[in-house]
């Protein structure tokens, strides 16, 4: 056996049990998995001239952990541009919008990510608060939830939006005021991309670098994969060029896009396209929507917010939706279904639960994504059918307030709001709970998604309390959430997601232990080694 890896003083930490082995050193083949586990002599003595041999002085290693839901091509675009994320009020996002106007060439499109319409208060979110800051300059703003996005007067003309327009996505609109003006808000995909289009866009090399530098990132933050919930534009080839370069340094399952309008040739598309890739990426499954945000009202309630929206699904027809889902699984293909709000949620479990005793399709694994508000009765139909449920607990700590003043609780009232991410009612119901943080939506490090499950407090102050504290994981299941969790959900719970001989070496190797460290100090724990295949991702500088 050659020998590609071996780390040595190790406290190898197994989600599995949540126990460290008894062994406190491993090797790895040249095929990139676990060979042998050992005292630090006997591994040792299986490391060739070209092996790497790494002394981790008493490090914790743990399964490589994995985004479950995470936007890599995209996301590296977004964050390209401002990041609003910081700003408070909406003096804040003038000042900022101000400073990056001055530095604009002549004729520049201004890009902002990342705006949280709580800014907004009480008042409409539009672009009027931004109208003399922005005079004359094209700008497009996205919202943090990255469906909804904020266009100038300017951009507006340039893209020739002057009224209202139809969509196939039902929940898609051109915001207008009483006379039919736009207000400058563009809900969903469809409406955003009528601005966008005309918008100047990267070079392919650009993009490629982009997104390169956001990968490399999610390595040194101790990521060594990730379900990717984007496909679009050059996603397949830009990750593919990345890998036939060797230059991927986290393992891709990727979920190509199934939208309203979607035909049978389009199903059947999609499903030839499942099992492409290359040496660490693959396509595999898809992901569909069932609504959009509580946060700009265009998700699927069962009953209105307080402003009277959310009332509508995604798609115009959920029979169609309903329709694909068991298509797909009769071609054995995993769907992930962005869910939202409780009767999208509903939906796609009655849709799953319709695929199944049509039958055929095998031991697909679906899975719900987001959950942000559930009643009780949905709870156990999760481990009933099977799905798997997808969360971003993130969200719920950055995004909403305890006290419930937030622009989500206030429109959900209190009985849903008080029901935010059920984490803990959806594994004590036996559903299996997966995490991620939907970057660029929250910030992707895995340490920081694992605490907020711990913690539900607001990362930038970690002094105000918890947003249902008793929806909280335990350190293990948030560990789980990032190793096993997303290995059962791609079926590859036989060689991912456990340090087991004949496993993947994909590792997380940490300063300190995840299961001890209180939640509040979890996300500063130093990462010292990332590998993927035993290859080497991240290094830290000092190992």
């Amino acid at each position: 056996m050659r020998t590609r890896l071996v780390l040595l003083s190790a406290r190898l930490l197994d989600p599995g049990t949540g126990a460290f082995l008894p062994e406190s050193a491993l090797a790895v083949s040249d095929g990139g998995r676990i060979a042998a586990l050992g005292d630090d002599r006997e591994i040792r003595a299986l490391a060739g001239p070209a092996t790497t041999v790494v002394d981790l002085g008493g490090a914790v290693v743990t399964p490589g952990l994995v985004d479950g839901h995470v936007h890599p091509v995209s996301g590296a675009e977004l964050t390209h541009g401002l990041d609003l994320s910081y700003c408070a009020d909406l003096d804040d996002v003038r000042e900022a919008l101000a400073r990056e106007v001055r530095a604009l060439g002549r004729g520049g499109w201004l890009f902002g990510w990342g705006l949280d319409p709580n800014v907004f208060g009480d008042r409409p979110v539009d672009t009027a608060p931004f109208d003399s800051v922005l005079d004359g300059i094209p700008a497009f703003l996205l919202l943090f939830d990255a469906h909804s996005a904020l266009a100038s007067r300017r951009a507006l003309e340039l893209a020739g939006v002057d009224g209202p327009r139809t969509f196939d996505q039902a929940s898609a609109e051109v915001v207008c005021d009483a006379a039919g003006r736009p207000t400058g808000l563009l809900q969903e995909d469809a409406a955003c991309e009528l601005v966008e289009r005309v918008a100047p866009r990267p070079t392919r090399e650009e993009s490629r670098e982009r997104l390169a530098t956001a990968l490399r990132s999610m390595a040194a933050a101790g990521l060594t994969g990730g379900h990717a919930m984007d496909a679009n534009g050059e996603s397949l080839a830009l990750y593919g060029e990345l890998d036939a370069a060797g230059e991927l340094p986290l393992r891709l399952r990727v979920a190509p896009w199934c939208q309203p309008g979607t035909g049978t040739d389009g199903v059947r598309a999609l499903i030839e396209q499942q099992g492409t890739g290359g040496a660490l990426w693959r396509v595999a499954g898809v992901k569909l929507f069932m609504d959009g945000t509580i946060d700009n009202g265009t998700a699927w309630l069962e009953r209105p917010d307080c402003h009277g929206e959310s009332t509508h699904a995604f798609w115009p027809d959920p029979a169609a939706y309903t329709r694909a889902v068991g298509e797909l699984h009769r071609a054995g293909v995993p769907t992930a279904t962005h869910a939202i709000g409780d009767a999208a949620v509903r939906h796609v479990l009655d849709a799953v639960e319709k695929a199944r005793a049509a039958g055929g399709g095998g031991d697909v694994r679906h899975r719900v994504e987001h959950i942000e508000t559930v009643p009780d009765d949905t709870l156990r139909r999760f481990a009933d059918l099977g799905v798997l449920a997808s969360m971003q607990p993130t969200h719920c700590c950055d995004f909403t307030r305890a006290d419930h003043t937030d622009n989500w609780s206030r429109r959900l009232g209190e009985e849903r709001a008080s029901r935010a991410w059920r984490c803990r009612d959806l594994a004590d119901s036996g559903a299996t709970v997966l995490l991620g943080s939907d970057w660029p939506i929250a910030p992707f490090p895995p340490l920081g998604v694992m605490a907020g499950a711990r913690h539900r407090r607001p990362s930038r102050d970690l002094d105000r309390p918890p947003h249902g504290p008793e929806q909280a994981l335990t350190a293990l299941e948030a560990l789980r959430g990032m190793t096993t969790a997303p290995a059962y959900a791609a079926g590859e719970e036989h060689e991912a997601g456990r340090l087991a001989l004949g496993f993947r070496a994909d590792l997380t190797v940490l300063a300190a232990d995840p299961l001890t460290t209180p939640s509040t100090e979890l996300p500063d724990v130093p990462v010292r080694l990332t590998t993927v295949n035993g290859r080497v991702t991240y290094r830290a500088t000092d190992l």
